[in-house]
């Protein structure tokens, strides 16, 4: 491809617009324009990108057996009715009705419209296993779109599902995904984690792992043991709870005065206490559900563990403030658990049942509670894992400090079970004739994330620096003037000899600055930059320059189609070292 003929409006400033750096390089080198709020178009570079990653994605499932379908985009709101999610979704789901007033969604993921079709078509044991996988755009509705296409409102996803005759069989096609997933993210050049992960929306029972990209911008927090293979998201982390030693405990609680502490930091201040004595009482609200959830003060509630260990709600959150003063007559910041409303659900970290000298809200305005005993002052309805896990405590696998980093979760795997086969009669013959549910899961990959994740990762001042896998092209032929004879030829010699290769090769012919080239080189991220000057070629000579390395080297002429052909063959065997 020759530069004068390709696509590719660079900017020079950072769009106003964009927040992060995937975002700004992404429009800056010309992949990306926006057609609306969460929708861009995809330019032929980025393009490039994308057909790349997807093609690794394609190998990897057809070598574990997967088999490439097509499902409609636009789904019929019966099949989401059958399983419950029409309402779950809510208004993240793009709504549409036809000339019919027949009901349908744009759709944000597939498991209804698969399960529709294998229970049509599938009869017999025989028939399973099955991996039906498939690359298309995605629809979600998000309240706020933003980061590019970190999180979009149309945005380009693989998924596979996976039917089997038991639990045994989906956990066999659960490490066949887990396997292609590592293998797809090392092909792609990505340093990344498998963390165990929440079942979200999708559901499901069992396994779970999120394939994080790591990087600073990364909006996930997970932690990980660097002495073993144990990582999880923060959501998921599984906690040990560590009790705090008692000092000097008075033998019964006491009313104080604690006027305008009305936060943790206030209240530990004010009474010259660690936060790790003081009890975070929260009122939560889960759909018409209103509970009292207690975690020390030291601790953060985790929603995702919250909601799991009640059962699940659509909507799970804070109560207002309405609703804390209504239910208990007070502000919030002087909640506590002691003397709470008869018949007020009562939810403890398994922490807060460890401690035996808290302090909690006395329910009333500038007054708290001293020397409280849990269980004995109040009650506990419930004692669940309610916190988030912090970096330095205890891996719950083989106990050294673990650690923390951001993700950018790029891909998921889920042992579904029955939970879809059983909602909508996907079921087959047994060897016995007994008629069986299908047992499922679910994997999917963000291909258009990965590409932005890919930015996240691999970027300095002056632009991307793509992995060699998915880069756009491979390398660029710049000659610094093209109105020297030499420099010209052999430029276009060079790249006529790299296309014969079959190496990627883009030549910027422009009648431009060698300046103006070299930083648009820099931005839009080609791993290897081969510079004919007029001062080098006096020896015979040109120019490579490696862009993640920044390393220069002068290499011959006549050598330097093989040296590249042979670099990137190497980068490309050995990707993910």
């Amino acid at each position: 491809m020759r530069v004068s003929q390709l696509f590719n409006p660079t900017l020079r400033e950072v769009p106003a617009e964009a927040e992060v750096v995937s975002h700004q390089l992404m429009l800056r080198a010309g992949f990306i324009r926006k057609a609306a709020a969460g929708i861009y178009t995809h330019l032929p570079l980025g393009l490039r990108v994308i057909r790349k990653i997807e093609q690794i994605v394609r190998e990897e499932m057809d070598a574990k057996g997967g088999q490439e379908v097509l499902l409609p985009i636009v789904q019929p709101a019966e099949l989401w009715q059958e399983t419950g999610r029409w309402d779950v979704y809510g208004p993240e789901m793009f709504r549409l009705r036809d000339r019919h007033e027949r009901e349908f969604c744009l759709g944000p993921t597939h498991e209804e419209i698969i399960t529709d079709l294998i229970r049509t078509e599938v009869r017999s044991y025989k028939q399973m296993p099955l991996l039906l996988y498939q690359i298309q755009n995605k629809y979600r509705d998000e309240r706020r779109p933003r980061f590019g296409l970190m999180r979009g409102r149309e945005f380009i996803m693989k998924d596979l599902y996976s039917f089997d005759r038991d639990q045994a069989g989906a956990m066999v096609s659960y490490q066949k995904m887990y396997d292609a997933y590592i293998r797809i993210f090392s092909r792609c050049g990505l340093k990344f984690r498998p963390v165990e992960a929440d079942q979200g929306a999708i559901g499901g029972t069992g396994a779970s792992h999120e394939f994080m990209v790591l990087a600073d911008s990364g909006e996930a927090a997970v932690v990980y043991c660097p002495a073993c293979d144990y990582a999880a998201n923060v959501e998921q982390a599984e906690s040990h709870p560590r009790p705090v030693p008692s000092e000097n405990p008075t033998g019964g609680r006491k009313k104080v005065h604690t006027p305008g502490a009305k936060s943790i930091d206030d209240l530990s201040g004010f009474l010259n206490l660690p936060k790790s004595y003081l009890l975070k009482a929260l009122l939560y609200q889960g759909d018409e559900r209103v509970f009292l959830v207690l975690v020390r003060g030291d601790r953060e509630v985790n929603e995702i563990k919250l909601n799991n260990a009640l059962g699940g709600f659509v909507q799970l959150g804070l109560a207002s403030r309405e609703t804390i003063v209504k239910t208990l007559g007070v502000e919030a910041g002087f909640v506590g658990p002691v003397g709470a409303p008869k018949g007020m659900e009562i939810v403890a970290d398994l922490e807060v049942a460890l401690m035996n000298q808290a302090v909690c809200g006395a329910n009333e305005v500038d007054f708290h509670f001293t020397d409280v005993v849990p269980g004995k002052d109040f009650k506990i309805d419930h004692i669940f894992d309610l916190r988030v896990v912090e970096a330095g405590e205890g891996c719950p696998k083989c106990g050294a400090p673990l650690e923390a980093a951001r993700g950018i979760e790029a891909g998921q795997v889920f042992n579904l079970g029955t939970k879809y086969s059983k909602a909508m009669g996907a079921t087959y013959l047994d060897e016995n004739g007994q008629e069986q549910l299908c047992v499922m899961g679910c994997y999917g990959i963000g291909v258009t994330r990965t590409a932005a994740a890919a930015i996240e990762q691999y970027h300095d001042a002056d632009g991307i620096i793509w992995p060699i896998p998915i880069a756009p092209y491979h390398c660029i032929i710049v000659p610094v003037s093209l109105k020297d004879e030499a420099v010209a030829e052999t430029a276009e010699k060079l790249y006529r000899e790299f296309l014969t290769l079959g190496i990627e090769v883009v030549l910027d012919d422009r009648d431009e600055r060698p300046g103006v080239k070299f930083k648009d080189a820099d931005l839009v991220g080609y791993p290897l930059r081969i510079t004919v000057g007029s001062k080098a070629l006096a020896n015979g000579q040109v120019e490579l320059r490696d862009r993640k390395s920044g390393q220069t080297d002068l290499i011959a002429v006549g050598t330097v189609a093989a040296h590249v052909r042979a670099f990137i063959h190497n980068a490309l065997e050995h990707v993910g070292d």
